[in-house]
């Protein structure tokens, strides 16, 4: 590859030539046709695949059949229903859609030709629609039109198929089997993307993979750790491999600003807005789903960006604009103006082909193990209709629980991660309306009936400055008062004489924190001040109701457990210009190592797929913990003498570095005897005893002056 020159060499040649770089603009800098400097781009290729291919033959033609059998006055409005879906794949030619009539019913013959611009959009026809549901009695078969040549051409005799031998490929889930039980991340920083090994045991980060302008944005782990994604302006880029990272697949989607992954990591969702022509038209919002393994769309939804914000229009844009259901890739939902648009992904067509009608509804969330839907619909008519929190199933749509909420501020939805628990924190009017309080109903999912338990603070008028779950727990966690000192208070679901009731275990009172952080295995949590705090940390053992370890990260913005809820991570990007770089601690607050790393950007955990161990043996190792734990004790002693004879031979060098340094002073001293002999007046000895020491004192005059003064009778 081409030698690039590097940044500090454009920095120094710009200020060699006096050129201001700031007043560049790099995107209007086009090179000559067919000239790349020597610099071959990894995205080249990203440009060829998206030049259409516009044929002359029958590649870019479909053949839709199993259509309604129409008479000719319906004809026109069934030809609109087929133009509607086909054209919000692609452009169909004019007169490119033709439905063949027979001439004695005068009815169509149940299919049709629809003629695409390009071949690519012809396919995407095909894999998009194939299988689609009209109603009960048409589903679409749909097949390319030169297809039927070939079929034409099946030859009489039967052949076996050409056997092609197994090659496995690429174990993605390599790194899971690492000897040491390490886990891996990846940081940003300047123009690197780097993955590494956290080697705690060695008190460093040990390099995975490095690569300079990996991404053009930021990187992403998929949830169960198989893909890092990369952003670029031609699209997303998904990355992994036994030992390394080579790229698995390409997602073309110009100007792609969000990326997003369904939590079992088979599809992809990119986002990307644009700016139109006219400044008068809204921002056109472009969403593609991506089949992650095939790279292929397998749903595009258009529009502009008021029909994909929260609420409708003039609505408030969160991503992800689609959120995937019950941990599952099998339905996603939309909320939209009074209705939330659910989808299922064996088809990416609606549920019942109609959305879930909500009047004024303003927020929902998926349960995270089960498909149901928690919704929150505000008051209407002034009050006079009260606000109302719905659990519904689904696909059936069915409404297995409603709590009514009156003299609603606002509310807010936290799903234990194991589905069993739903907090809705709710903001209420005092009856003068002129401030607000606040409580939490707890819904119990498991339980018969889903049975609804209301929880307001001691003082109810505290300040809710978060809320957290315990991971696969039944306990939670709520900061609450006034800053900078406000209090935290530790809640259980269940007690040992009551499994029924909630119950308070402890508050601790005045701490410097603004945010909560579970370890995912439970038990653990870190108590954190982060921007006005100052990056104050406590970490705190649950179970005991004891403080484990006090710190402080100065300025951390970040902070992010390992998936094993053996470290933390507490990180300074470049939203600050001091002290950028990353903490690696133990989980009861031991600072390991720390890493300074300018203009740093992004710290991310690989996540960890869920363990093939049923609860019972999870539970058996528990037990048996001692037992397992003798190879790592042993590893760990091991790893400790070896620190130990490092640090020796470090402590021994750095003595022999002191020595060498002494010894070449005493040889100068000894060559500069006769040196000092002579500035002695002939002295010969160096040795201090030997000298009369004697006080001296002198006088000197340093200045005279005169002056007459006047003499008054």
């Amino acid at each position: 590859m081409a030698d690039v020159m590097m940044m500090n060499e454009i920095d120094a040649t710009a200020s060699r030539l006096g050129i201001d770089q700031s007043q560049i603009d790099l995107d209007s800098i086009r090179l000559p046709p067919g000239e790349n400097f020597g610099i071959i781009s990894d995205d080249e290729d990203v440009y060829e695949d998206d030049q259409l291919e516009f044929d002359t033959g029958f590649g870019n033609i479909i053949v839709v059949d199993n259509l309604p059998v129409v008479p000719k006055e319906k004809f026109e409005k069934l030809e609109g229903v087929i133009r509607k879906i086909y054209s919000q794949i692609g452009v169909i030619k004019d007169d490119g859609l033709w439905m063949p009539v027979d001439p004695q019913t005068h009815k169509t013959l149940g299919y049709c030709f629809i003629e695409y611009n390009t071949p690519q959009e012809a396919e995407l026809a095909k894999e998009k629609t194939n299988g689609y549901k009209l109603d009960k009695a048409h589903i679409f078969a749909v097949n390319m039109f030169d297809d039927f040549d070939r079929f034409m051409k099946v030859p009489d005799e039967w052949a076996p198929p050409e056997f092609k031998p197994y090659t496995p490929g690429e174990n993605l889930q390599q790194w899971l089997t690492d000897e040491k039980a390490r886990d891996q991340f990846v940081i940003r920083a300047g123009s690197d993307t780097e993955v590494l090994w956290n080697d705690a045991r060695h008190l460093k980060p040990e390099p995975v993979y490095k690569r300079t302008y990996w991404t053009e944005s930021f990187v992403q782990w998929s949830p169960l750790g198989t893909y890092l994604a990369t952003v670029h302006r031609q699209g997303a880029a998904v990355w992994g491999g036994a030992n390394t990272f080579n790229r698995l697949m390409r997602y073309a989607h110009p100007q792609v600003k969000l990326i997003d992954f369904s939590p079992g990591e088979k599809y992809l969702v990119t986002y990307s807005s644009h700016e139109p022509s006219n400044p008068r038209d809204a921002n056109r919002v472009v969403i593609n789903i991506f089949d992650v393994r095939t790279g292929k769309v397998m749903r595009d939804f258009r529009g502009s960006a008021d029909e994909f914000a929260v609420g409708g229009t003039g609505g408030v844009a969160s991503w992800p604009v689609f959120r995937w259901g019950g941990g599952q890739d099998k339905y996603f939902a939309k909320l939209g103006k009074n209705m939330i648009s659910v989808y299922e992904t064996d088809t990416f067509s609606l549920i019942d082909k109609k959305s879930l009608k909500v009047e004024n509804v303003m927020d929902f969330s998926w349960s995270p193990t089960d498909p149901i839907l928690s919704l929150y619909v505000p008051e209407l008519g002034g009050g006079n209709q009260p606000a109302r929190v719905s659990l519904v199933q689904i696909p059936g749509k069915e409404e297995l629980r409603q709590k009514n909420l009156f003299s609603v501020s606002d509310c807010k939805m936290y799903w234990q991660s194991s589905g069993d628990y739903l907090a809705v924190k709710v903001d209420r009017y005092t009856k003068t309306k002129k401030s607000t309080y606040t409580g939490f109903e707890l819904f119990r999912i498991k339980e018969r009936d889903i049975p609804i338990e209301v929880l307001e603070l001691d003082n109810k008028n505290d300040k809710i400055i978060a809320f957290a779950w315990e991971p696969k727990g039944h306990r939670f966690a709520v900061i609450h008062g006034d800053s900078p000192r406000p209090d935290v208070s530790f809640y259980s679901m269940r007690t040992a004489h009551n499994t029924g009731r909630v119950s308070k275990l402890a508050t601790l009172k005045g701490k410097q924190a603004n945010a909560l952080f579970w370890s995912p295995s439970g038990r653990f949590i870190v108590l954190a001040g982060l921007k006005g705090f100052n990056g104050q940390l406590e970490f705190y053992n649950v179970d005991e109701l004891e403080t484990m370890a006090t710190a402080e990260h100065f300025m951390a913005t970040d902070i992010e457990w390992d998936p094993t809820g053996r470290y933390v991570a507490t990180a300074v990007t470049s939203v600050h210009e001091m002290e950028n770089g990353f903490n690696v601690w133990s989980f009861n607050g031991k600072l390991l190592y720390r890493t300074l790393k300018d203009h740093f950007f992004q710290f991310l955990w690989r996540p960890r797929p869920p363990s093939f161990l049923t609860p019972e043996k999870e539970e058996e190792i528990a037990k048996n913990l001692k037992k397992y734990s003798k190879k790592y004790e042993a590893e760990d002693q091991d790893v400790s003498m070896l620190l130990s004879e490092q640090e020796r031979e470090k402590r021994k060098m750095l003595k022999d570095e002191w020595e060498k340094w002494v010894n070449e002073w005493k040889l100068l001293h000894e060559e500069e005897k006769l040196e000092r002999q002579e500035l002695r007046d002939g002295e010969a000895s160096d040795e201090e005893e030997e000298y009369e020491a004697k006080d001296i004192e002198v006088e000197e005059v340093l200045d005279v002056t005169e002056e007459v003064l006047p003499f008054d009778d």
